[in-house]
């Protein structure tokens, strides 16, 4: 991978109006028609861990930031029960719907709460956050997936607290959920290329720095970069579509979701960091370009008037929705920018 940083048309100050659009007193909109929010289809956990993450980690968070945090985190608080498991939807009155269970948006919680405890201002909410974050951490989740997203809040809190028990149990869990590929010419540990690839890799580059085992390290090092190199065309990135990806398919592949873009960010963050190769910079800025129209179908995938994210990029060019899912996936991918490839 050459180093090209070319930067993307933005400050460092990012626009939260459409998110603040969506957030109301009780949680975030998950579904939006053009601009304009489907408050009949209420609110999900996924979509709030996702907002409540990437508001914590803002690093120039104003009252109105907060205020949305403090919703978002009295959501999460809602929908985790007694014995750590999480109810991922409500409605519009509040009433919560669906089992309680372990699943992705267990996950997200999960990631929320360390965002939380390692990165927030409120030190009552970090708290709090630490509180819930045992409860459901030592839990287990029903697919790797959802072990990846838990993880990734166990790894703040090792930022933090770097001998809790319960995270790195959890992490070594997750780890040894992690197959190893028997095709050389397909190493990447799943038949296919499924959702938020990049997590895979970052757990282990995280798991190898925090379990004090380099070769984890090396190993989500390597897997990231072959991600990279089987999502890039020359020098523009053509993520894996929604239905996934397989050995000898052909890119480009329909329809492409922002939150690949994020995913992959936030992983080459976490390889900069731990290998201060310049060459992960490039692909954080290869993701921001994305969003700006350096992709498969040559369109803008962000609205700049209010920071909202396009729902996906199809064959015939975007899908003009714009809902919380890729308004997050938007606003976390120009985060890493600004961290990494941003002016000073």
């Amino acid at each position: 991978m050459s180093v090209q940083i070319v930067h993307a048309d933005h400050d460092h100050l990012l626009n939260y109006a459409h998110l603040l659009t969506l957030t109301d007193d009780k949680g975030v909109f998950e579904h939006c028609e053009f601009s304009q929010p489907r408050m009949e289809h209420g609110y999900c956990v996924d979509d709030v861990a996702r907002a409540l993450i990437v508001v914590t980690r803002e690093q120039f968070q104003d009252a109105d930031l907060a205020r949305a945090a403090s919703v978002y985190f009295n959501f999460l608080s809602n929908s985790q029960t007694s014995d750590g498991r999480v109810v991922n939807r409500c409605d519009v009155f509040g009433n919560w719907n669906g089992p309680a269970d372990t699943r992705d948006h267990w996950g997200r919680a999960i990631w929320a709460w360390g965002t939380v405890v390692s990165r927030s201002r409120d030190s009552v909410m970090a708290a709090k956050a630490y509180e819930m974050f045992l409860v459901s951490a030592n839990k287990r989740g029903e697919f790797l997936r959802s072990m990846l997203f838990a993880s990734l809040g166990a790894i703040e809190v090792l930022k933090v607290i770097p001998e809790n028990r319960t995270a790195r149990s959890l992490i070594a869990d997750t780890v040894e959920l992690i197959a190893t590929s028997r095709n050389s010419n397909w190493p990447w540990p799943e038949d296919r290329l499924t959702y938020s690839n990049a997590a895979i890799p970052e757990v282990l580059m995280q798991a190898g720095n925090f379990l004090h085992a380099p070769a984890l390290a090396r190993r989500g090092l390597s897997l990231l970069h072959w991600l990279v190199e089987n999502q890039t065309i020359q020098t523009r990135l053509s993520i894996t579509p929604s239905h996934g990806f397989g050995y000898m398919q052909t890119r480009p592949g329909f329809d492409q979701q922002p939150i690949e873009v994020a995913a992959l960010a936030d992983a080459c963050a976490t390889a900069f960091d731990i290998s201060s190769d310049e060459s992960w910079r490039s692909v954080i800025n290869m993701s921001a370009r994305w969003f700006e129209g350096f992709n498969d179908m040559g369109v803008k995938m962000y609205e700049p008037r209010t920071g909202a994210g396009f729902d996906g990029l199809t064959v015939n060019g975007r899908n003009e929705n714009q809902g919380a899912e890729s308004t997050l996936a938007y606003l976390s991918t120009m985060q890493q920018w600004n961290r990494y490839c941003g002016r000073s």
